[in-house]
């Protein structure tokens, strides 16, 4: 069997397909700061054999946590004399351009542990002056001194050529076998000389917080017996080798996330809806990405703890390009200075977690919202649920200060909740040039099928799908994903002067590159899959626009379909198109799939059964614009293929509850996804 665990703020996932394309889950708590053990309790939960595993993939949140709660290791930075400060200085673009009082991000490595060394190269990746090998000794020194646990080595214009910075790694570990190393072009070979340093410098941060976490929970996996292949998936929407995650570790910092997008994109095709939204709702956030002609979008120009108010940290490598807020099931609704309700995005996590836990929460929750107004049921949580504990803290800390009912109060969290996310949902189709109406959204995790059909009629979508397994789709999509690598070179030419003989030469590069490390990986060339694509803008411009590439040579005929998809892609994203103007290439970008067997998806069974005998019960509801209404309640496990229940109503499973709103309706496929229709 296929087993894939997604480590989330809350939950730990599990799904398995065994070779009849029988689907299994389920699910445990996360268990901070040994997140290896968690996964051993999903395992252990599912009651599956690890003996039986034929390919094990894993999704963690390990090197975001890392990053973001500051408990990475000690780092030093090696880089080209005159440009310590390059962290320092950043971009003059920030987010909150006129607030006077606005301070930059901190440094990951103060300026102290910021060493220069004379060296240079020029834009073409020319040697200008040799790297001066004694300055390497003398910092290696100085840093085993400062107790270093990890060197960053970043130079200018080693993304053209890395010759210094390979002659300064291979120093170091002569030097100091011990310490973990990383050079800029071993993570990106893309120009911008601050970004560039700012994803070396965060992947040498967390490298030996991975190497052990990876080591610790592929000894516990063979502790019990598993023998399968291991990959960890990556953010830009593939798998690598445990091998490779070790060394390369900042491509997994949106490990679980991308999973259920790629996911989506899958259940897209196999559906022949090739338009799709991914909506993620989790514990702690809530996630969305659009997929556009079963195209998942992946970006580098990705940051974390970037905000309204702050520029975050870049890390230039492919990301999947996914809106993330503070919104999910353990959200707390809280009362801002202004007195008005707010919710998130500081969450309960899993531990207290929501009040309805049980577990020492006292601060209300979406969770708990959900409970008061009926969407959710506390039979059918895993332990007793004190509804008035519940009902009194939504009271104490929001009703009373709205003079609102308890139930008044509860729906308000949820429109608050659900109003953001409906602007989550906007950014990444309206905001860039989509019409929702031409999408169908696919809804997943814990509370996913929950708010979807609300923020759908708002949002105008036409259909939204809920998938088996909707609770642990992330998990899902991985079973699904290839192995992948991204191979991204600069390569600033104008288009209408092009040498296509040096064009194609890099392209080849890159292939033969790709193909060489899937061989040391045990993935055969006929199995390596291409595809291209190049980074373009006009004259003059800042930033890029992404345009497919077709295989093979390129000439002067086939740029110029390129050059009119640019043109087309361009007006989409900006209103405007400029066709007299002359174009650019600054980014040539091969991603290179190292296709694997997949799971195939098994019809489930017909029962045989009426619609009546999935109902479990009637319960009054609390509804936006239609108030208390008793609604029918179906167990989701009991409904047959072509089932069609009309709402109200609501479908429940073990992990999750899907909310129909009167008007709508839902039909079963015969893969078992929820299909609902928004009506007139």
């Amino acid at each position: 069997m296929r087993v894939a665990t997604d480590i989330g703020g809350t939950f730990t996932d599990l799904v398995y397909v065994d070779n009849q394309g029988k689907i299994g889950v389920a699910k445990s708590h996360t268990t901070p700061p040994n997140f290896e053990q968690g996964v051993l309790d999903v395992i252990h939960a599912s009651g599956i054999n690890t003996e039986q595993f034929e390919t094990f993939i894993h999704g963690t949140t390990v090197i975001i946590n890392a990053l973001t709660e500051r408990k990475g290791v000690k780092t030093g930075l090696i880089t080209t004399k005159g440009f310590r400060d390059v962290l320092e200085i950043a971009r003059g673009n920030r987010p909150d351009l006129f607030n006077i009082q606005y301070e930059k991000p901190t440094p990951f490595v103060p300026r102290y542990l910021r060493q220069e060394v004379e060296e240079r190269l020029n834009y073409k990746g020319e040697v200008v002056q040799a790297l001066q090998k004694e300055r390497i000794q003398e910092i290696v020194e100085y840093f085993k001194k400062e107790h270093i646990e990890a060197i960053a080595v970043s130079y200018l214009h080693s993304y053209s050529n890395p010759v210094h910075e390979i002659e300064t790694v291979k120093l170091i570990k002569e030097l100091w076998p011990e310490v973990a190393v990383t050079a800029s072009h071993e993570v990106t070979r893309e120009w911008r000389e601050y970004e560039r340093t700012s994803t070396t410098i965060l992947n040498s941060y967390v490298k030996p917080i991975a190497s052990s976490y990876v080591d610790r929970l592929e000894n516990k996996l063979k502790e019990a017996g598993n023998k399968s292949n291991n990959y960890i998936m990556q953010s830009n929407g593939g798998t690598t080798t445990f091998e490779q995650s070790k060394q390369t570790p900042i491509n997994m910092v949106e490990s679980g996330p991308v999973a259920g997008i790629y996911g989506s994109a899958i259940l897209g095709q196999i559906l022949g809806e090739e338009n799709i939204i991914a909506f993620d709702i989790g514990g702690t956030t809530a996630k969305c990405s659009l997929i556009d002609k079963g195209e998942v979008k992946v970006t580098t120009e990705y940051n974390i703890e970037r905000t309204d108010r702050t520029a975050g940290y870049p890390i230039k490598v492919p990301v999947v390009d996914i809106v993330e807020i503070g919104n999910g099931g353990g959200s707390i609704a809280w009362i801002d200075d202004g007195g008005s309700l707010r919710v998130g995005p500081q969450s309960a996590g899993a531990l207290p977690g929501p009040i309805a836990y049980g577990k020492g929460g006292t601060e209300p929750t979406s969770t708990d919202a959900n409970l008061v107004v009926g969407r959710l049921s506390p039979k059918n949580f895993d332990n007793e649920v004190d509804m008035e504990t519940v009902k009194e803290a939504i009271n104490e800390k929001i009703a009373k200060h709205f003079d609102t009912s308890v139930d008044e109060a509860a729906l308000g969290i949820i429109r608050i909740a659900n109003s953001n996310m409906l602007n989550a949902l906007k950014l990444i189709s309206v905001r860039k040039g989509y019409d929702p109406r031409d999408f169908a959204l696919v809804a997943f995790g814990g509370g996913g099928s929950m708010h979807a059909p609300a923020l759908a009629k708002e949002l105008g979508v036409r259909k939204v799908i809920v998938p088996v397994a909707a609770s642990v789709f992330s998990a899902w999509g991985m079973l699904m994903t290839d192995l992948r690598h991204d191979y991204i070179q600069t390569f600033i030419r104008r288009v209408d002067g092009i040498n296509y003989g040096e064009f194609n030469q890099i392209l080849a590069r890159q292939e033969t590159e790709a193909i060489a490390q899937y061989a040391e990986e045990g993935v055969k060339e006929e199995n390596v899959l291409f595809s291209r694509f190049v980074d373009l803008r006009y004259v003059g411009q800042e930033h890029t626009v992404k345009v497919p590439v077709p295989n093979g040579e390129m000439n002067e005929e086939n740029m110029k379909r390129v050059i009119q998809k640019f043109h087309e892609t361009h007006e989409q994203l900006y209103t405007f198109k400029l066709e007299e103007s002359p174009t650019e290439i600054v980014n040539l970008h091969l991603i290179a799939l190292g296709s694997v067997k997949k799971p195939e998806l098994a019809k489930i069974k017909c029962n045989g059964g009426s619609l009546e005998d999935a109902l479990k019960e009637v319960r009054p509801v609390l509804y936006e614009e239609h108030g208390w209404i008793d609604t029918k309640v179906y167990d989701r496990a009991k409904l047959d293929p072509e089932a069609a229940i009309v709402g109200p109503a609501i479908v429940e499973e073990q992990s999750a509850s899907t909310v129909i709103y009167p008007g709508q309706s839902v039909t079963v496929d015969v893969y078992g996804n929820l299909i609902i229709e928004m009506g007139v």
